[in-house]
């Protein structure tokens, strides 16, 4: 009889603990970004972000603990970048990692993260041929193809017929260089010479004359953008060849935290990229409301919007993974992913894992308070990279502008 109750008790003691839900456990995410030296400002505004994204969202997961463990890279160490990596991973515990600014420690992750089975959500580094990589490598800033091939458009739709490509001379300016050149001689432009500017450049006044030499209407230009493009802007404005009629349509030079520095220089810019803080929709109306309130002095940039996608995507993997390690289950889970982001309507490719999202036309323009912002005035809808396999490039036919209030 007792031996009956024992049994009993046993049976009924390991049903009650089948049926218990799991112990919650803390789920921790790796953020590799700079968070001192000259790009600083990345890794600032991403936890800014992070932080904003998770107050709003709550610190858990089905009942799991998210908690963000962050390292420090100032600046290109593809050696560096992978010790950081292995350490999170394995001596920290972190699931999932996310950030990299610059492309050559982007690419030198792509070995670890198939070895280790980790995702890796970029919040920046823009070269298309970084995700070829690894398939777990998830993107939620841009590529430059993505912005360079709408950018030939718009150019073409301007009616200008001859440009010259003025780059900083790094992979993301290769890759402006050939898809701008690619678009828009498809499109039966000519680009009358390919200028390639070294990054430690500070004079330049000699690539400023080469390309007037060359008998082009205007510049598709790609720079970093801070002190790079304040020496450009400063130069091209005291040449006088912008009065001359010599044209510059640029990316991301015109970026909102580096507007204040430019001031006046900066008026009338044309740039192309994919967000600005001044996009008008009730999704970027509550985002901005969220950063003022956490962080009222900082300038919202694409920065801080990168970072709250990137969070947003990465909680869904845990979700549907039910925080258990499983990241080709979680990549899957996000694949074809869609939401309403404050910079539009994303959609993270089914084919390659970029994000599918509006490029916008924006001049750089004064409020009412004198404060420079980037003015969004026509919108290129849905656009992929155009740098990987399926998509192949546009015509004036098949790529309309849309027309934004």
């Amino acid at each position: 009889m007792k031996h009956w109750v024992r049994s009993a008790a046993l049976a009924a003691a390991m049903t009650a603990a089948l049926a218990a839900p799991a112990l919650a456990k803390t789920i921790k995410i790796g953020l590799i970004a700079p968070f001192s030296g000259g790009s600083a400002i990345y890794g600032e505004n991403w936890k800014q972000a992070i932080d904003v994204f998770m107050k709003e969202h709550g610190d858990t997961v089905g009942g799991d603990k998210i908690e963000i463990v962050t390292r420090d890279i100032p600046g290109p160490d593809p050696l560096k970048v992978r010790a950081l990596a292995q350490e999170l991973v394995v001596k920290e515990g972190v699931q999932y990692l996310a950030g990299i600014v610059y492309s050559p420690n982007a690419l030198a992750l792509g070995a670890f993260a198939n070895q280790a089975k980790v995702p890796i959500v970029i919040f920046n580094a823009a070269t298309s041929a970084i995700l070829d990589k690894s398939p777990y490598f998830l993107r939620v800033s841009f590529t430059v193809p993505q912005i360079s091939v709408p950018e030939a458009v718009y150019a073409r739709d301007q009616g200008l017929k001859k440009m010259v490509t003025m780059v900083s001379d790094y992979a993301p300016g290769w890759d402006g260089e050939k898809f701008f050149s690619d678009a828009f001689e498809k499109m039966g432009g000519q680009v009358t010479a390919k200028i390639r500017i070294p990054l430690s450049t500070t004079d330049f006044l000699p690539y400023l004359n080469r390309a007037a030499a060359t008998g082009a209407q205007s510049m598709f230009g790609f720079m970093p953008g801070g002190g790079p493009v304040y020496a450009f802007m400063t130069a091209y404005k005291n040449s006088g060849l912008q009065k001359q009629g010599l044209g510059y349509i640029g990316q991301a030079d015109t970026e909102e935290e580096n507007l204040p520095q430019y001031g006046d220089l900066a008026l009338g810019m044309v740039t192309c990229f994919y967000y600005s803080a001044s996009h008008r929709s009730p999704e970027n109306e509550h985002f901005l409301a969220l950063m003022a309130k956490s962080y009222p002095k900082v300038i919202v940039n694409t920065n801080h919007v990168d970072a709250y996608d990137g969070m947003r995507v990465i909680y869904h993997m845990i979700e549907a993974t039910k925080g258990q390690k499983d990241a080709d289950k979680a990549i899957a889970s996000v694949m074809g992913m869609k939401w309403e982001s404050p910079r539009g309507p994303v959609q993270i490719d089914p084919k390659t894992r970029d994000l599918i999202q509006n490029v916008y036309i924006r001049v750089v323009k004064k409020d009412k308070n004198g404060k420079l912002y980037n003015d969004e005035i026509l919108a290129y809808p849905a656009q992929p990279d155009y740098g990987r396999a399926g998509h192949p490039l546009p015509t004036q036919d098949t790529l309309k502008a849309v027309k934004l209030d």
